[in-house]
């Protein structure tokens, strides 16, 4: 079939973005494209080459290992090949993956397989003889990679000799070095401290740092050291050389191994690749405790669910799941294509961090006056959802990212987590970016903006009481799942009720009427047959009844409802649990309050300044001359037969909404905490046993009640409690 000139200019076009995307990525760990960009020419030009298979050339990235070697180490060649992975970005892949490899085996049914993590690292080769190690190389081109064995002598948890009696005469195993989380964190913060972008992810981070001449630092510095005369200048010299050292050394420190692989090997032998880890471990090489062997693709698909929900509960970044045969007789009959094993495949989570163009940097005004820059930016997919806006948190944050209005930025949005810049893509740079300047005065009612006090990084708005964007924030917070959880009530009917003039502040919201809610047209709509004047929308009368039913909520949730700063639902509900109603609240000295367990100075200090302020007490006093509760009952039968612990819920219990099973602890004296830990005392979990917080209270021992455990909990106390729990167990 003949090629039209149109797609044969475009495959050219694909071909030479990844390739120049390539150089980027694996030789200079500096990418201008996001994964997510990547990926999608990379199958665009897969789509293409399958349509015209003649355009699959040797030159075409399809037919080769992603990556090459570069000049600056010495080459190594690799005595197993390395391989890259196929990619599947939908179960329905998986799928059409496994029917290849039972097609590939002559099975009916398909060989049991082998799940691991995705790790966002840099995958390296590494070769042990007599049990020593010999080199360190990163892949490569699959077949000659760096040797990087002097660098990688740095890092620990990469064993210079194997542990046994007998090691083996030679083994070659893969692996992939990785930052923790929390490591790749500081590196970014310290790369934007010096005017730098920041790694796009840390699998650039990892090879960056271990991709180093620490040997020619190290001989510049003694260099220097050997001919300095003690002058100014030889000293500045020689303090830069030293921190520029500890730097490259520190980040060497800070990296891991985790082994996933075997290449050649002598003197050792296993039959399958789960037995193979098992021999890697016992040799002290550092394998990962969250591989799965399962028998079908049920089993995969749960590890893969399971992991996209509990992803950023792994101490590393993963993107996504490696799927591989187990029996490497069945690996071996299946073979491999030019670029990738087809026994193995990597299940890719949706990307969580892309580039995108930042449009604007403007401001908000929260419930609380503080002003928070955001950016404005091109729509852009990230974590499955479509992202338009992120925060910026403050002046001091956006002059550190150094971002600049018209930059391309990278963008993330781990799971729940409210989308972050991380930084400009500085490299791409036109000079049309301009940099942002915070306003001075409120955007919302033109007060003077300024910190609350000297030396606070942020700037607010002093007109807490009637600034419209501070009451319009403040309601829509009152109507929130973490305060009083009015359904309904949401950011655009929020802004109906002040603009309409229903509501003077968030005072007035529970002595709303149909009457009231009747004279906005936001709530209403036209008559029907037979009806007379504007009618309430089924929206509004749903609000309504929520409103009403929200009075009848704990006391702990009127608390965080107030917008009084600092506190949220944990110190809200310590507040309620020791002192028991709202005029106990405020009339409290701050060394009581600060005597609550939880609370502490800064929140005792806040909660007597709001209380302090006499239009705050106006809210209060509207709220119960409208019947909000503002009390909790309390046992007068002394000490409460929860006294002391600590309980955790997750879940749905059946017989009890979330509130009431949280009151219920907390009317016998109990704390209920969010998560799981060494002084939880029971975990409450209905039939979610592979929640985080399930698994984490399994690894502590802390006891599972189940939902007869926690009646028997809340009937009996903490002993008949463990006794039910033990005997579940």
């Amino acid at each position: 079939m003949r090629v039209p000139a149109a797609d044969r200019a475009r495959w050219s076009e694909l071909v030479d973005a990844i390739n120049e995307a390539r150089e980027r990525y694996y030789l200079r760990d500096r990418p201008t494209l996001s994964d997510e960009e990547y990926d999608t020419r990379y199958r665009e030009l897969v789509e293409l080459e399958a349509r015209y298979p003649e355009l699959a050339s040797g030159e075409s990235p399809t037919q080769t290992v992603g990556g090459s070697r570069a000049e600056m180490f010495e080459p190594v060649e690799h005595l197993v090949r390395m391989y890259s992975l196929d990619n599947a970005f939908s179960l329905e892949e998986v799928q059409a993956w496994a029917a290849r490899v039972e097609k590939g085996t002559g099975e009916i049914e398909i060989p049991a397989l082998l799940c691991e993590l995705k790790v966002d690292g840099l995958a390296v080769d590494l070769v042990y003889v007599e049990g020593r190690l010999r080199t360190v190389a990163t892949r490569g081109d699959g077949r000659v990679g760096e040797d990087v064995t002097y660098n990688a002598s740095f890092i620990p948890g990469i064993p210079k000799a194997l542990t046994g009696k007998r090691p083996p005469a030679l083994l070659e195993v893969r692996g992939e070095i990785y930052f923790p989380l929390a490591e790749f964190e500081r590196i970014n913060a310290e790369q934007l401290a010096m005017g730098g972008s920041p790694f796009a992810n840390p699998r650039n981070a990892a090879a960056g740092s271990l991709r180093q001449r620490i040997d020619r630092r190290q001989d510049d510095l003694a260099d220097v050291e050997s001919r300095s005369r003690g002058t100014d200048r030889d000293t500045t010299r020689l303090a830069r050389l030293r921190d520029d050292l500890a730097l490259a050394t520190g980040r060497l420190q800070a990296l891991r191994l985790v082994v996933h692989g075997i290449g050649a090997h002598e003197g050792v032998a296993f039959s399958t690749l789960s037995e193979a880890y098992d021999v890697l471990a016992s040799l002290g090489l550092p394998t990962s405790d969250r591989i799965r062997l399962v028998p079908d693709l049920a089993g995969v698909e749960e590890y893969i669910a399971y992991y996209g929900e509990h992803r950023h509960d792994v101490e590393h970044e993963i993107d996504g799941v490696v799927i591989k045969v187990d029996d490497l007789a069945i690996q071996s009959r299946l073979g491999a294509t030019s670029r990738a094993p087809r026994w193995a495949i990597a299940y890719k989570y949706p990307p969580e961090v892309v580039r995108t163009r930042l449009r604007d940097i403007q401001v908000n005004v929260g419930r609380t006056g503080r002003v928070t820059p955001f950016a404005t930016m091109e729509p852009a997919r990230v974590a499955g959802s479509t992202v338009s806006m992120a925060t910026l948190h403050n002046a001091q944050e956006v002059a550190r990212k150094g971002v600049l209005i018209g930059d391309m930025v990278f963008l993330r949005k781990a799971g729940d987590v409210i989308p972050e810049v991380l930084g400009p893509v500085v490299e791409v740079r036109d000079g049309s970016e301009r940099e942002f300047i915070m306003p001075t005065t409120c955007p919302e009612c033109g007060s003077a903006l300024a910190p609350e006090k000297e030396g606070d990084v942020d700037i607010r708005c002093p007109n807490t009481r009637s600034c419209p964007a501070q009451m319009r924030e403040r309601l829509f917070h009152v109507a929130s799942r973490g305060a009083m959880d009015i359904e309904g009530l949401g950011y655009k009917a929020a802004i109906a009720l002040l603009e309409c003039g229903l509501v003077r502040d968030e005072g007035d919201l529970f002595a709303l009427t149909a009457d009231d809610l009747v004279r906005c047209p936001f709530f209403t709509r036209e008559p029907g047959k037979g009806e007379e004047g504007p009618q309430l929308t089924e929206n509004a009368r749903g609000m309504l009844s929520q409103i009403d039913a929200a009075k009848e909520r704990p006391l702990w949730r009127a608390l965080v409802a107030l917008s009084i700063r600092h506190v949220g639902p944990t110190a809200a509900q310590a507040l309620a649990r020791d002192l028991g109603s709202i005029d106990a609240v405020a009339d409290a000295d701050p060394e009581r309050l600060a005597e609550v367990e939880g609370v502490g100075g800064v929140i005792a200090d806040a909660l007597t300044e709001w209380f302090a302020e006499p239009w705050h007490r106006e809210v209060v006093e509207k709220w119960r001359a409208a019947g909000v509760r503002l009390a909790d009952e309390r046992s007068s039968a002394g000490p409460g037969t929860l006294d002391g612990l600590t309980v955790v819920i997750t879940g749905s219990i059946e017989g009890f909404t979330r509130d009431e099973a949280t009151a219920a602890v907390q009317e016998r004296g109990g704390k209920v905490s969010g998560s799981v830990s060494k002084k939880t005392d029971f975990l409450v979990s209905a039939g979610e046993s592979t929640s985080s917080k399930y698994e984490k209270a399994v690894a502590l021992g802390v006891p599972i009640l189940d939902i007869a455990g926690f009646r028997a909990l809340l009937d009996d106390g903490a002993d008949a409690a463990r006794a039910v729990a033990s005997s579940r167990e």
